[in-house]
């Protein structure tokens, strides 16, 4: 899975976040690896976010993009597994991957159990950033999707159903450009559907205008708040608003098995995906 270029990478917002409350969180770090663990790469104390672009070779480029939001329970970002091998896989499909480094861990005051409120305002500024900068990067301004695992899959669920209204003030021309993803993709997603409360949480608003979404996760998904109840009822949700959506639901596979073809029945959801890409004009 070859790359055309060194990743180039750009800050989301002109200088601090919009309604940040870092003033707690130490400096930015890697954790360091843990032998024998299948990820090798987190980040942590985010406070200015991010995004990593990588080409694909110019001979396959085919002018979509995605935005990638890598998983870790809004405390950290898993960088290998759910971010630059999520890169390489869209770059074999001649699609250019931008990883979106988004605030973590929680703040203070952040309610435990509830997605934290910054990443979603750093996902609706990334998307508007890279269609306002569509021309420029040489990317097709109606062909940007998202893909997202465990929390980062509750993002881009986030994303796709509040791009109506941002969840902070305009902050310059940028946030004039729509911030509504053209497709999503979800994998091992958490946080849509507490079991106690039996109802999609507020964290989405599903509407006719949704985005067309692609669902992936395990039966046997082991992680409390990413049971695979979650994907389905967000799925069903959108099929009775109308918005097109598809589910693919492995009988094993756990959590956390991104994009890696090892062997397991769950790592043909590429496959899978990468044919619905094509159905919905993604990679024409």
């Amino acid at each position: 899975m070859g790359r055309a270029e060194e990743p180039k990478v750009v800050p989301v917002w002109p200088g601090a976040p919009a309604d940040d409350h870092a003033e707690t969180i130490p400096p930015e770090k890697w954790l360091d690896p843990r032998p024998g663990d299948k990820w090798q790469k987190w980040v942590t104390n985010v406070t200015r976010p991010t995004l990593t672009i990588y080409r694909p070779p110019q001979e396959k480029d085919n002018g979509a993009s995605v935005m990638i939001c890598p998983g870790g329970g809004y405390h950290a970002l898993m960088w290998d597994l759910e971010g630059e091998e999520v890169a390489a896989w869209l770059n074999s499909l001649g699609m250019t991957g931008i990883i979106l480094k988004y605030r973590c861990p929680r703040r203070p005051g952040d309610t435990l159990g509830v997605p934290a409120p910054g990443p979603l305002k750093d996902a609706q500024r990334a998307i508007s950033l890279i269609r306002s900068r569509s021309a420029e990067w040489k990317l097709d301004p109606n062909r940007i999707g998202m893909v997202g695992f465990s929390a980062g899959g509750h993002l881009v669920g986030a994303t796709a159903t509040n791009f109506a209204q941002r969840s902070y003030a305009p902050h310059d021309d940028v946030d004039r450009v729509s911030c509504r993803p053209d497709f999503g993709i979800m994998a091992y997603s958490g946080y849509f559907y507490p079991p106690a409360e039996q109802k999609l949480t507020p964290t989405v608003r599903v509407a006719p205008d949704a985005p067309p979404v692609f669902f992936v996760h395990a039966s046997d998904d082991p992680v409390k708040g990413s049971e695979v109840g979650n994907s389905v009822m967000f799925y069903m949700a959108l099929k009775l608003a109308g918005v097109s959506a598809e589910l693919h639901i492995f009988n094993q596979g756990g959590h956390g098995f991104g994009v890696r073809q090892d062997g397991n029945p769950c790592a043909s959801w590429t496959r899978l995906c990468e044919a619905w890409l094509e159905r919905i004009g993604v990679t024409r």
